[in-house]
């Protein structure tokens, strides 16, 4: 089987992350992934990206910690592929089969509510995984579930409570949501690591988003 991180983070674009999105590449080689996908957090988040930028310069520091992985990637034997997580008010959302053009072509994207943000993406293609749904922290007003616009649940976080993540579980199955798993890696050499697992190799972006809407993938959680 093939072994994927779903959700990690680079210093290069996320503020909150340690890592560099080079070092990120080596720490899964050594741990025996087959790929990652760096999901940074969005302009909307907790972004490297200063406010004063030009929109092509924010979505350059979005794609700076990605493109250091790839290229390390490439080096070492590591497939890396582009997502990133898009943050409403404490609700993110990981966002998966969408390009930089694209981004490049919606600037108006940070002036969307929600609900038109998943819309596009749907409409262009992409899909969207619920991130950590029940997380709870200081600066979150609300839990805001998505269900009739999210195409799949990250179930198990390795970065979140058992309480938290089994209330996502009972969310996804009551919901009919795809489940998901994901490190959250933010710092590197993290002991627990999830993620899927699949009897082929994923191809792109793309093949991904069709792998995970028609079910082909296993779940994995383990602490290395």
């Amino acid at each position: 089987m093939n072994k994927y991180e779903t959700h990690c983070h680079t210093r290069e674009a996320s503020a909150c992350a340690s890592v560099s999105g080079e070092d990120q590449a080596i720490f899964y080689k050594s741990r025996g992934f087959k790929g990652i996908f760096i999901t940074d957090h969005f302009l909307n988040g907790n972004t490297c990206a200063p406010s004063g930028l030009s929109w092509k310069e924010k979505i350059d520091v979005l794609f700076s910690g990605y493109e250091s992985a790839k290229k390390c990637g490439r080096k070492i034997g590591l497939d890396v592929f582009f997502g990133w997580e898009y943050g409403f008010r404490g609700t993110d959302l990981l966002t998966y089969g969408l390009d930089k053009g694209w981004l490049l072509d919606n600037p108006e994207v940070m002036d969307w509510d929600v609900n038109t943000y998943c819309d596009a993406v749907h409409s262009a293609g992409g899909i969207i995984v619920h991130a950590h749904p029940f997380r709870e922290a200081g600066y979150i007003d609300m839990l805001r579930l998505l269900p009739r616009k999210c195409d799949g649940c990250e179930v198990i976080n390795s970065c979140r409570t058992d309480f938290e993540n089994r209330m996502a579980g009972i969310y996804a199955d009551s919901y009919g949501l795809r489940p998901t798993h994901g490190s959250d890696n933010h710092s590197g050499n993290q002991e627990r690591l999830s993620g899927i697992a699949t009897e082929r190799e994923i191809k792109d972006e793309k093949d991904f988003c069709r792998i995970i809407l028609e079910g082909e993938y296993k779940l994995f959680d383990e602490y290395i």
